[in-house]
């Protein structure tokens, strides 16, 4: 079965009108009957990707070394994978004092992560980038 589709008519010159929306020049900043502007929720939507996850995996692994990271070292690590990020880096070594992080720069997550010890004679596959994190608060 076939439905018609019930396009506006023009006619050349003139613009098409649809019942119900006025998407004029004067409408732009007005709120959608929900109160919620649509600058606001296009914020709230592209805000939702930008926190650094930790992968079951990575989490995993900082468990078992006894590896804590409080918020400014996640801070820092974020950071870290923002500015790899601007330079273009889809997959990156992060070197945070004796902990090693492997992060997907796309997915602003870390992947896997190693201590000190686990680091010596690894070979770090896979990245495009690597960035060394001063643990040292900024001046």
């Amino acid at each position: 079965m076939t439905y018609p589709l019930n396009m506006p008519r023009t006619t050349p010159g003139s613009r098409p009108v649809s019942k119900g929306v006025n998407v004029g020049e004067g409408d732009k900043g007005k709120k959608i009957s929900s109160g919620i502007s649509f600058g606001n929720i296009l914020s709230a939507e592209l805000g939702k990707g930008e926190t650094l996850k930790i992968s079951a995996h990575a989490e995993k692994r900082l468990l078992e070394r006894n590896v804590t990271l409080n918020s400014q070292d996640m801070l820092k690590i974020e950071d870290a994978v923002n500015k790899a990020a601007s330079k273009g880096s889809r997959e990156s070594l992060v070197i945070y004092g004796d902990i090693a992080l492997v992060a997907s720069i796309r997915n602003k997550t870390i992947i896997t992560a190693m201590e000190g010890k686990d680091m010596q004679e690894h070979i770090f596959t896979n990245i495009d980038s690597a960035v060394i994190v001063s643990m040292q608060p900024v001046r």
